[in-house]
């Protein structure tokens, strides 16, 4: 699908709540590719003395990240069993140029030359995630070894490449096993997640400290289960919120679970997350700004750190809808060491409860007027857009670097300034290999991106905030879910006809980057 729908309300699976929109100071950095034009101001920019002032604490922490499903391939090699992404990506019609994740990029077997990418760039983190299907093919019972042991070689290669391993358990690619027994909306997932938890964290624990359970939770469930354009492929918003509801507590689980095995592991979660301005001044708009800051961005934040849910509904909450059930508030709580941000781009939200009649709206800002009764949330009652008054990505995502700062600001202060790692933050530019170019890649629009959001990371971090990590989406080119590879968000070009690595540019000056722990 269209990133910019994609992460439009998804990354309405983000926000901040209610933040006063305000704009940037000074004269604006102007994209590299336009230094011989005429100088004029790029609106949300950061100043070119921002940058070169951007100062980072010792032992920070630069790194890429990478997902199963997007890169691996090996779709059905040494017993891995089927995936929702499986079996949704071969049904015709679902996936952009009727592409699937069978190969991706060959991770599974071209690893090593990718990590010795990441050490050639002077990487210090790598953020991954771990295929469930792989370890239990079904999603419940004994271990699959093979899978195991593959993983375990991973991890050996990424210690002696000197890189901290930092592992997701579940980036999307749920057994389809499971989901034959409900999917996510079943309560009963959080049981089987806390097992595989615990085996991954048993068995793989003395190579890997840093865990997350989830990425994107919100994403995948409302994506998933709510308006059925992701897999599985299932349209309701009541399974939505069950699948919500359940992640929640299988996070809280999956904590304790890797805890019991390896007390001294790190377990936090990775969010997704964009900050949320206020349309106008009224308080209307406002109220509504800080529902979707509690629904979209810190739903589950909340009730790990504070066992219960955040105030994002209108009314009474629907928690009989969501499946919750005496004690659950317990089993939500998790004291989590870390938490993990991605950010992408800013929201604009307005107030939605004036509706006449019997309309019902999104909580996010797609599918908002279809008619389509599916996926309708007469609860939280707000919209929210992605602004274009900044310049736009080539997957139409508004370039915003101001907007890091105020959500890791606005986070830091709600939740009493925890440690955070920016665990995804990238832009798609469809630059390629260029022959006059020796075969580079330049593409200095994704470098002037990264330059502006690291200045404001920065200044987040000088204000306060304890950021020990920032993670590029992505090592490289991948899957893009259903844009297939018709998006391309990695810091290395990928020839998927021949698995041809180029580093690009940016790759190149991030490398640099995180060598010298400056932007300059």
């Amino acid at each position: 699908m269209n990133r910019r729908r994609f992460l439009g309300s998804s990354l309405a699976a983000a926000g901040g709540a209610v933040l006063a929109r305000r704009e940037l100071a000074g004269e604006a950095t102007l994209p590299i590719s336009a230094s011989t034009r005429d100088v004029a101001q790029v609106p949300g920019a950061v100043t070119q003395a921002e940058i070169e002032g951007a100062r980072f604490p010792d032992g920070f922490l630069w790194g890429m990240a990478t997902a199963s499903y997007q890169v691996e391939g090996a779709w059905n090699e040494d017993g891995k069993g089927e995936s929702i992404w499986d079996r949704y990506s071969h049904v015709p019609g679902h996936i952009k140029g009727s592409d699937t994740g069978d190969v991706a990029c060959d991770h599974y077997h071209l690893y090593k030359q990718d990590i010795a990418m990441l050490k050639q760039l002077s990487q210090k983190s790598y953020r991954f995630s771990i295929s469930w299907p792989r370890i239990q093919p079904s999603g419940a019972g004994a271990p699959n070894q093979k899978g195991l042991d593959h993983y375990k070689r991973v991890m050996d290669v990424v210690q002696e490449a000197g890189i901290r391993p930092f592992c997701t358990l579940y980036h999307w690619d749920l057994p389809q096993g499971l989901e034959d027994r409900g999917g996510w909306p079943n309560r009963d997932l959080a049981g089987y997640f806390a097992d595989y938890a615990w085996i991954l964290a048993k068995e793989l624990g003395d190579r890997i400290t840093v865990w997350a359970p989830f990425n994107m939770a919100w994403a995948f469930t409302y994506y998933g289960y709510g308006i059925g354009i992701h897999a599985p492929g299932r349209a309701k918003f009541g399974d939505f919120l069950k699948a919500l509801h359940t992640t929640t507590l299988a996070q809280g689980e999956a904590f304790r679970a890797i805890k019991a095995a390896r007390p001294n592991a790190q377990v936090g979660s990775a969010y997704g997350v964009a900050p949320g301005y206020p349309k106008t001044d009224s308080e209307a708009d406002k109220a509504a700004t800080a529902r979707y800051h509690a629904m979209n961005n810190v739903f589950q934040l909340n009730a790990a750190l504070k066992g219960e849910y955040p105030k994002a509904f209108v009314g009474e909450p629907p928690y009989e809808l969501m499946g919750m059930k005496p004690g659950d508030e317990k089993i939500m709580r998790a004291p989590l060491d870390w938490v993990g941000l991605h950010y992408y781009t800013r929201r604009i939200v307005s107030d939605a409860g004036g509706a006449k009649g019997g309309a019902l709206h999104f909580g996010t800002e797609i599918e908002a007027d279809t008619g389509d009764a599916n996926g309708r949330d007469p609860y939280t009652r707000f919209h929210a857009v992605m602004p274009t008054e900044g310049p736009l990505t080539h997957a139409g995502l508004e370039v915003w670097p101001r907007g890091i700062y105020d959500l890791v600001m606005q986070i830091s202060r709600e939740y009493d300034f925890p440690t955070i790692e920016i665990t995804e933050c990238g832009c798609c530019y469809m630059d390629t290999p260029y022959e006059k170019k020796g075969g580079r890649v330049p593409d200095d629009r994704r470098m002037q991106f990264f330059r502006g959001v690291l200045a404001e990371l920065a200044r987040a971090i000088n204000d306060g905030a304890k950021v020990r990590a920032f993670h590029a989406w992505s090592l490289m080119d991948n899957f893009e879910w259903t844009d297939g590879y018709s998006q391309r968000y990695g810091l290395t070009y990928v020839d998927y006809r021949d698995q041809k690595r180029t580093v690009k540019d940016s790759g190149l000056w991030y490398g640099r980057v995180a060598a010298a722990n400056r932007l300059t």
